[in-house]
């Protein structure tokens, strides 16, 4: 029995709001943590953006694929600005340096996310689709 089977939830999941709160939640608040502890984000927040992208699509009601593949790098990006303008001010300097260093530290993880949650999604919708008849 493989880990998947092993999770089970037993409601229909979240609905696309739910998604949206819960990626945002964790991507900011661990945003927030790396961002007060170490003034730069890393492999924590990289990690926690991963999860949530595998959390949004495992969790997430049929049809909510979008919604949890859209949101993660929307959430940090929102997130990022939002707290190097508390950690740094509004100095456009160096709040623009910083924002740069934040997308260009986590955008290994963005990517590999957006990889595998772009791949679930297109194959779900190619897999709705009626096969074509042949000639």
């Amino acid at each position: 029995m493989s880990v998947m089977d092993k999770i089970t939830i037993t409601g229909p999941g979240l609905k696309k709001q739910g998604i949206v709160v819960i990626q945002a939640f964790f991507i900011g608040f661990f945003t927030f943590i790396e961002l007060w502890l170490r003034s730069g984000v890393g492999i924590i927040t990289g990690l926690v953006i991963l999860v949530c992208f595998f959390g949004g699509i495992r969790f997430g009601r049929p049809g909510t694929t979008y919604v949890a593949v859209v949101t993660p790098p929307l959430a940090f990006a929102a997130a990022a600005i939002f707290w190097t303008l508390i950690f740094d001010g509004f100095r456009p300097s160096r709040v623009g340096i910083d924002v740069i260093a934040a997308l260009a530290s986590e955008a290994p993880f963005l990517i590999i996310g957006a990889i595998y949650g772009w791949f679930v999604f297109l194959n779900a919708k190619a897999k709705k689709k009626p096969p074509k008849a042949r000639a």
